[in-house]
């Protein structure tokens, strides 16, 4: 896959505040995750959210990474990073 297929990526402020919250080595794991979604943001274990154009979320562990696309802009837009615990659902 060529660089021009890629999608631009941002993540929220309360994304990133919720990342520095973790333990550093779960961190480091979320955060590879993160940076692969530009290359295939449909790839993983994902699941769209019901009720939501365009919003998935990516499992990573016991975390669960939330994200909208923008097709048309080629944009990837992380708005929350969260632990799922027993009371998550």
């Amino acid at each position: 896959m060529n660089s021009q297929e890629n999608w631009d990526l941002e993540i929220g402020t309360k994304a990133l505040k919720a990342l520095k919250k973790f333990p550093r080595k779960d961190a480091v794991v979320i955060e590879r995750v993160v940076e692969l979604l530009p290359i295939n943001p449909y790839a993983g274990d994902i699941q769209k959210l019901s009720g939501e154009e365009d919003t998935w979320r990516r499992r990573v562990g016991s975390y669960r990474i939330s994200y909208k696309l923008y097709p048309n802009r080629k944009l990837i837009l992380v708005f929350e990073i969260k632990r799922r615990t027993s009371s998550t659902y």
